[in-house]
């Protein structure tokens, strides 16, 4: 073909030229109104050989077609030679059907008359003679027996097999040097045909022989390593597959098992599950994800609005849901010695319950879930959510166990954060530093602080100065030492003014603590048997063990594989007015980041946020889309004789303005529960609205005077002269006067008169 082009590239040139001139002398005689077209004698093109350059033309057209049809011929050639060898390696395949064994085997029989010499067919074999059984019995036979009682078998043998055979042949069919072994991954199985029983004899590069033999062989035990190797057919009427039985080479009986079954057993049985798995209910209508106090709250306002509802908390504690402020307060002050175990504490009324929302018989077995007939409310726990699917509105436990639901909320909450110097001192110090914020982190602290000497708080917020109060009291007893350090000048520096965080720094000293402000921790190591804290100003502190206080880091795991955004900087995830984060999925608690209709977008950490964002969050996930407008609030009791109430944003950075008076025997923690009958404040909250006030018009008030004993007051934080935080000192339930006071949002000219509304001057 090659060739063919050279030319065409070379002569077209010419036979263009010809074929012009031959048109215009036609147009010419046309034009003549002449008889006839002699277009050959009257073009005259060549002075040569009669023809001229007609003649070229005519032997370039000519060639053209040949080598046209040799270009056919010779594909149509290598097609039929492509489709032999196809057909070839398709009779090597193992469950061949009869039909397509039918066709392989004419296909392969002519390619036997073209390449080779023409053998003689066995004809078919009588019931009683079996050919297979004589070469069985030879002990240098190369084949092995096929073991299938009721099948007829034609064993294929190289062309010395004479008696096999039954045809005089002198020499193989085909004969190529083979000087490798030819090794391939896959053990073909012998092919089914019924009832025609043939002999087929391959070429070394159609088949390979690939059954265990008795001799050894190199590299591929299951290969059959043969000058002439051969595509056995076996013929069978009864069973379509027969199963090859390696017997004599032990190392090839794994690939031997492997050929006869190519599908695994296993594949054919059901996983069933495990027992981790048997109490995991598949699919929960509405499941809450964490076991803290927004989930309890949602799961008892969805039952209250849907009371045949199923709701399922997925918890990663072993403990049903439990209040977390009695763990750094009323529990510390608890007499009984089995307080670890039993978890009962007296409030400050001196009633006695349990840290627990409900005890165990309220809830129901995860495994019954879907049997219950009026539902109910079950626990998973020591299990935690890993992976969240939004589209297919199913979550992964870490077990591997998946759950489906229809609507889900996220109540994670958040894991104590830790100093980085802490993270990079090494195991040895890790060992002896405790981060404050479960059941058994209380039982872990409270066994420590009766075996330890010295115990170090680092934290001047709510937990640490809860936890060294708390501990400063018992530390007369056993002769511990407590220790609180934190960065600012003062207790609660971050929250309470100067003049007011100094006071309460006073009164953690007067409760036995060891108090060091403007400590900037730069070192932690371990010597001697102890830790020894290194302060930026030279300090140093040696304690027993460390408990950090230094705040909460919101758990977002699950943003990433539930495409839920987290606020850059708050943190948290990103919720609506609704608290809802995607369709069928809401957030509360401390992992919420929501939008404050008056403060902007907040984050918050407290119990009542926990209660009140929670209750919501179930409401809606049953379909009363409600706007979440609640100013939650905290507290915190640095003992049974001081404590504090605020709401919204308490910076100690804001201006602020405080309100004192003299404080009488009901105006402490204790005298306020005693009233309420709870130790928990936000659950005797009610959401009634204030009476309405009017502010005075008065003048600006004169400098408040600051007295050493701040026994109750109003601090009012401000920012544009408009108050967005209040602090009620001692003052106890009158939160839903200041829950207005920010509500309304207007600027007081005179906050005495806005004081006068909690009643502080009252006897």
């Amino acid at each position: 073909m090659f060739k063919c082009n050279t030319v065409w590239n070379k002569l077209a040139p010419l036979a263009r030229a010809s074929s012009s001139l031959c048109l215009q002398n036609a147009r010419k005689s046309v034009l003549r109104h002449g008889r006839r077209l002699d277009m050959v004698q009257k073009a005259q093109m060549s002075s040569g050989p009669t023809g001229g350059e007609n003649t070229l033309y005519y032997v370039l057209v000519g060639a053209t077609f040949l080598g046209a049809g040799v270009y056919t011929y010779r594909t149509l050639s290598g097609d039929k030679e492509r489709y032999k060898e196809r057909i070839i390696e398709i009779a090597s395949r193992p469950k061949q059907e009869p039909q397509a064994t039918e066709a392989v085997a004419e296909v392969v029989a002519e390619s036997k008359e073209d390449v080779a010499a023409p053998l003689e067919s066995i004809p078919e074999p009588s019931p009683e003679p079996v050919i297979s059984e004589p070469v069985a019995e030879e002990p240098t036979s190369t084949e092995p027996s096929v073991e299938e009682p009721p099948v007829t078998e034609a064993i294929v043998e190289s062309p010395e097999a004479e008696p096999v055979a039954e045809a005089p042949i002198t020499e193989p069919a085909v004969e190529e040097p083979v000087t490798e072994p030819i090794v391939e991954s896959s053990i073909p199985e012998p092919i089914v045909e019924a009832p025609v029983t043939e002999l087929i004899v391959a070429s070394v590069a159609e088949s390979v022989i690939e059954v265990p033999v008795t001799e050894p062989v190199e590299e591929a035990p299951a290969v059959l390593q043969s000058e002439e190797p051969l595509a056995p057919v076996v013929e069978s009427e009864t069973e379509p597959t027969p199963v090859i039985i390696a017997e004599h080479v032990p190392e090839a009986s794994s690939v031997s098992e492997s050929a006869a079954d190519p599908e695994p057993a296993s594949a054919a049985v059901p996983l069933e599950p495990t027992a981790a798995h048997l109490d995991v209910p598949e699919h929960a209508p509405y499941l809450l994800i964490g076991g803290g106090t927004a989930s309890f709250a949602a799961a008892r306002s969805i039952r209250a609005r849907d009371p045949g509802a199923r709701v399922l908390i997925v918890t990663e504690e072993s403990e049903h849901p439990y209040m977390r402020p009695p763990l750094s307060k009323e529990l510390w002050f608890s007499d009984d010695p089995k307080v670890t175990e039993t978890l009962h504490f007296k409030q400050w009324n001196g009633k006695e319950r349990s840290i627990y929302f409900q005890p165990p018989s309220f809830y129901i077995s995860p495994a019954d879930l879907a049997k219950v007939e009026n539902g109910g409310v079950a626990v998973l726990t020591g299990r935690k959510v890993v992976h969240m699917d939004v589209r297919e509105n199913k979550v992964k436990l870490s077990d591997g166990a998946e759950i489906s639901y229809e609507k889900c909320l996220i109540a994670t909450g958040g894991v104590p954060r830790n100093l980085q110097v802490i993270e990079r001192a090494g195991q040895e110090v890790k060992k002896r530093t405790t981060l404050f914020r479960k059941i058994e982190d209380f039982r872990s602290l409270e066994k420590i602080s009766r075996e330890v000497k010295s115990i170090t708080i680092i934290g001047g917020g709510f937990l640490g100065s809860e936890l060294a109060c708390a501990m400063g009291r018992r530390s007369a007893d056993p002769g511990l030492e407590v220790i609180q350090m934190f960065p600012e000048k003062g207790n609660m520096g971050k929250v309470l003014p100067e003049y007011l965080s100094n006071w309460t720094t006073e009164k953690v000293r007067k409760e036995g603590v060891n108090v060091i402000p403007d400590a900037l921790v730069k070192n932690v190591s371990y010597k001697n048997d102890q830790l020894e804290i290194k302060l930026k100003d030279g300090r140093v502190v040696k304690t027993d063990h460390i408990v950090a206080a230094v705040g909460l880091e919101p758990s977002v795991e699950l943003a990433k594989s539930g495409g839920l955004e987290v606020d850059s900087d708050f943190g948290g995830y990103r919720v609506n007015a609704e608290l809802q984060a995607r369709s069928n999925i809401w957030v509360a608690g401390d992992a919420a980041c929501f939008y404050d209709i008056r403060l902007g977008r907040r984050r918050v950490e407290h119990h009542d946020h926990a209660v009140v964002s929670g209750r919501l969050a179930g409401e809606n996930m049953t379909g009363a889309n409600k706007p979440y407008w609640h100013q939650s609030m905290f507290w915190s009791d640095l003992g049974p004789d001081v404590g504090y109430e605020a709401i919204g944003i308490v910076d100690s950075s804001l201006p602020t303005v405080g309100v004192f008076a003299k404080a009488t025997a009901k105006d402490t923690p204790k005298a306020a529960t005693e009233q309420s009958g709870t130790g928990i404040r936000s659950e005797s909250e009610t959401e009634e609205v204030a009476g309405a006030f009017k502010a005075g018009t008065a003048a600006p008030p004169p400098p408040i005077q600051q007295k050493e004993d701040y026994g109750k007051g109003v601090i009012f934080y401000l920012r544009d002269k408009v108050v967005v935080g209040i602090v009620l000192w001692n003052v106890f339930n009158r939160m839903p006067i200041a829950r207005k006071i920010i509500k309304d949002g207007e600027e007081h000219t005179d906050l005495n008169e806005v004081a006068k509304l909690f009643n502080i001057h009252e006897d």
